[in-house]
């Protein structure tokens, strides 16, 4: 018979799951898209997530020519991201560490920040709507300048949340602790550095933010007329075969790209964002992210140039902008300096998926298991050698995180 966990492992783990739960921050923050695991592996773990429709209307009473097919678009989210944190102990060593927990603690640590860094990481690397501020951080004015461009490109107004470095943040804190005219937020600010809900956005601390560089790409233009995008929800190969399609990006032609990377953000001269029901103009600016090169004269945008050039039922009903780009408009980069990337989305743009490995229970392997509030299941396993008296542990989770809308989310950028 096998050996059983002790004790002292079971209360070990029981902590691990504990703090797990407690340093998952942002992962509470997005929703958690539950899959069946047998399907998921059997599709290569992808599975396509709907967007939103948006549908047109018409006026007057006679509908004549207006029935039009609507087309549904859908976004690739995989469970793509296996974390484990392993370790040995000798049997000497399991005599007190276990106990003590030390271990425990920081894979618990380790794992929860993965999850975390992973859904900033996603939203930072394709968050479209970029928010550039000149000065540093200082308050009210800096959410609700994220405020006013969700309102004016139509992202409904619960469940917003942006989150800052720490110096950001407490920039803001700072700006907010020296209002004396307010009750309570000025004392909290002032000993706790916290904020709350700041313009309808939810605000947190980061301890941790990428980076963003300055723009090297120069003064580089628009390389062709026309450039409008079509949205379509499946495409045929040569073969016939029918596949999905990803319509969160395009490749554009441009006059030149050295120095461009990705993660740059841009806007396009006489490009303005519109609303996304409405289609009203909203007279600024769209902004866009590169998101990778492609060659000397190509880049991946997010998102494509929806203008309804084109004047399909699709384009006019998923708009995103005012005009298709002119041949040799300029593009202007908005991250002039480095910054950090301060993460804004609203939680039905960002999903988080989780997995599980399927570790057989008789082939030698003690197996612990749990499921976190989120769905996030950690397993803890372990396997002892009688050669050597040690025993290795490692502590697993399987996960992935999708950006299901890159127009309901983006980044702040400060001192630009």
């Amino acid at each position: 018979m096998s050996n059983a966990f002790s004790k002292e492992e079971r209360v070990a783990f029981e902590q691990i799951l504990e703090g797990f739960e407690d340093a998952l921050v942002l992962s509470r923050l997005v929703n958690v898209y539950t899959s069946d695991q047998q399907q998921m592996e059997r599709s290569m773990n992808i599975i396509w997530r709907p967007m939103p429709y948006i549908a047109q209307s018409y006026s007057g009473i006679d509908m004549t020519g207006n029935f039009n097919s609507q087309t549904q678009l859908s976004v690739p989210a995989a469970i793509n991201n296996p974390r484990s944190v392993p370790w040995a102990m000798t049997a000497l060593e399991l005599r007190d560490a276990l106990q003590e927990g030390r271990l425990g603690q920081s894979a618990k640590q380790k794992l929860a920040s993965d999850i975390n860094v992973a859904v900033n990481s996603a939203v930072t690397g394709l968050g479209s709507l970029v928010v550039q501020r000149t000065a540093a951080a200082s308050g009210f004015d800096d959410v609700a300048a994220i405020d006013a461009v969700y309102n004016e490109q139509g992202v409904s107004m619960e469940d917003r949340f942006a989150a800052y470095s720490s110096r950001d943040y407490n920039s803001m804190a700072s700006n907010l602790a020296a209002r004396q005219t307010m009750q309570g937020r000025p004392e909290t600010a002032y000993d706790k550095a916290y904020i709350g809900e700041v313009a309808n956005f939810g605000v947190y601390k980061m301890d941790y933010a990428p980076r963003i560089l300055a723009a090297a790409g120069g003064a580089i233009t628009i390389g062709a007329a026309n450039q409008y995008y079509v949205p379509q929800a499946t495409t045929a190969a040569p073969g016939g075969e029918v596949t999905n399609v990803d319509n969160r990006f395009q490749t554009i032609q441009v006059s030149a790209t050295a120095g461009v990377l990705a993660g740059d953000c841009f806007q396009v001269a006489g490009v303005d964002s519109v609303h996304h029901i409405t289609k009203q103009d909203s007279g600024q600016p769209k902004t866009f992210r590169v998101i990778s090169v492609v060659d000397g004269t190509h880049l991946q945008i997010t998102p494509p140039f929806i203008s309804g050039q084109g004047g399909s039922n699709a384009e006019l009903c998923y708009q995103n902008v005012s005009a298709t780009p002119a041949n040799g408009a300029a593009i202007t980069w908005l991250n002039i300096a480095p910054s950090a990337l301060n993460p804004h989305w609203k939680k039905d743009a960002v999903e988080l998926l989780p997995g599980r490995f399927a570790m057989p229970t008789d082939a030698g392997v003690q197996v612990l298991r749990a499921t976190t509030e989120q769905g996030i299941e950690i397993m803890l396993s372990k396997f002892a050698s009688i050669d050597t008296l040690k025993t290795k542990y490692r502590a697993d989770v399987f996960f992935g995180v999708a950006v299901l809308n890159t127009e309901m989310c983006g980044v702040e950028l400060f001192n630009q």
